[in-house]
């Protein structure tokens, strides 16, 4: 099994309201993947089906090849999640909660935990209520991580934290992947963070995947077309045409190459990853493409 998460046609819909549409994604073991999206998109209840959390209203999604909720004993072990607003007991002391989270998990190490904390200058017999919010967010963050998951989920962590915090708490996971091999799913609005720590990008608009794959082979692939003002057609033959802006006299095309540009009367430029981002998150989600994985075992559906 070379995934850590697969879902194919998954679907979640709440009365009339789809939440999640036609979602077909893999997420590969060792990768820590950016979940991008606007608010609605349908990042949160990704995350709630991956962990059981939620029931599939079409399609299915496995986690290390189980189903969440008819197997849960085998996936929920494995995985950690860490909400946007880090659920914590407010009137627990950390010392209380650690004691909870060594009491509910079989493969707690508390050593580690209790490690991570006092590197962070965290006082373990203060109550949770009285921690900054970045402190908070490092408390739920140490307790998934000494869950020993192989998989972490973490739902828009970063949002409320200041630059300081954040940079804090990224650190914290990243130490933790590079010391045991983690899988991670971020989600996150604050790009310009995420392709510091993250090699593995994941786009969800409308309710529906936008785009998938390696960062660094999405960044080759796309580029910025600009030159006389024209018709997008022939380009749109041959390469993927995400966004086009036209001017009086110049036609701009942000493009996911198919091949080479031969007509020599484009300039051809790179792309920030936050460009790439944006245009497709003012497209219309029609249709996810994904750039393959290379050297992976096919996985079945």
């Amino acid at each position: 099994m070379t995934h850590a998460l697969q879902a194919i046609d998954l679907g979640k819909r709440y009365g009339r309201q789809w939440a999640l549409q036609d979602c077909s994604l893999t997420l590969p073991k060792g990768r820590v993947a950016a979940l991008v999206g606007p608010n609605g998109a349908g990042k949160t209840t990704l995350l709630h089906l991956a962990v059981g959390l939620a029931v599939p209203s079409s399609g299915h999604i496995e986690v290390f090849g189980w189903s969440p909720r008819r197997q849960a004993t085998l996936v929920l072990p494995r995985a950690g999640f860490v909400a946007q607003d880090h659920p914590l007991y407010r009137n627990f002391t950390v010392h209380e909660m650690l004691g909870m989270g060594r009491r509910l998990n079989p493969h707690w190490d508390d050593d580690m935990a209790r490690g991570r904390l006092k590197r962070l200058g965290i006082p373990i017999e203060r109550k949770v209520g009285k921690l900054s919010g970045g402190q908070q967010a490092q408390v739920a963050l140490v307790m998934t991580l000494a869950k020993r998951p192989e998989l972490v989920l973490l739902d828009e962590p970063l949002a409320a934290l200041d630059p300081l915090a954040r940079r804090e708490f990224l650190r914290t996971l990243m130490e933790a992947v590079a010391e045991d091999g983690l899988t991670v799913l971020l989600s996150s609005h604050i790009i310009a963070e995420l392709e510091r720590v993250c090699d593995y990008l994941i786009i969800l608009s409308s309710s529906r995947v936008q785009l998938t794959g390696d960062i660094e082979e999405l960044a080759a692939k796309h580029k910025l077309l600009v030159g006389p003002r024209r018709d997008e057609d022939a380009v749109a033959h041959v390469h993927n045409v995400v966004q086009v802006s036209h001017t009086e006299r110049q036609t701009t095309l942000l493009v996911r190459l198919n091949g080479h540009i031969f007509d020599s009367s484009w300039e051809v430029h790179d792309v920030p990853l936050e460009e790439i981002v944006l245009a497709y998150l003012g497209r219309p989600a029609y249709q996810a493409w994904e750039v393959p994985e290379r050297d992976t075992e096919e996985v079945p559906a």
